[in-house]
């Protein structure tokens, strides 16, 4: 028997730092945004579908979807980035669920990546839900940092999330990430241990 576990976080929490980690043991990783941008390619019905509730104006002259002009959208609108996720679920959600089933047959541990797990409704597809947890205050000066934002636009993209607080307390694990990556990945570590996935 496989187990699924869930891996979540908010913008800038630093949940990549702990997917890695997992990585690097070697257990299958489903990057919930690589769907996203998989189901999106031009020539995918994904792509046929945006542009159906969006317009041609959220593509670039090559038929790529321009991600900056559709980010400028939704993260101001939030009918609109409701719209969105609306149109795009069907094709992630089946895609990630088929990566899932795959991964399955061949690891008895799977990690599933996905940004918007509470958001999207994935509960469901998991045996467990890990957040990457950090305080309110290191997530808005790492997301300021990273990303070159003002406050109030590091804001409004964390704010667009459902927040850490409330995915952490329907978290079955949370790795807390406020300190050292050191820190973190001994967390990840001793989690594998007591599960029995490495000895």
């Amino acid at each position: 028997m496989s187990f699924i576990l869930g891996i979540t976080g908010g913008i800038a929490s630093g949940k990549t730092t702990v997917v890695n980690f997992f990585k690097a043991k070697g257990f299958p990783i489903i990057d919930g945004d690589m769907v996203a941008r998989e189901v999106v390619e031009p020539g995918t019905d994904g792509l046929e579908a945006v542009k159906q509730a969006f317009g041609t104006t959220i593509l670039q002259s090559d038929g790529r979807l321009d991600r900056k002009k559709l980010g400028t959208i939704i993260f101001q609108d939030e009918k609109k980035r409701r719209l969105l996720d609306k149109t795009l679920d069907p094709f992630i959600r089946g895609e990630i669920k088929r990566q899932i089933q795959a991964a399955k047959k061949t690891a008895e541990l799977v990690i599933a990546d996905i940004p918007l797990l509470y958001e999207g409704h994935y509960e469901a597809m998991m045996d467990a839900i890990a957040v990457v947890y950090v305080t309110p205050d290191i997530q808005l000066n790492r997301l300021m940092t990273r990303n070159d934002l003002t406050k109030k636009a590091a804001l409004e993209r964390i704010n667009s999330q459902l927040s850490l607080e409330e995915k952490k307390k329907r978290a079955t694990i949370v790795f807390d990430n406020c300190g050292s990556q050191e820190t973190t990945h001994k967390q990840v570590s001793d989690w594998l241990k007591e599960n029995k996935f490495v000895s």
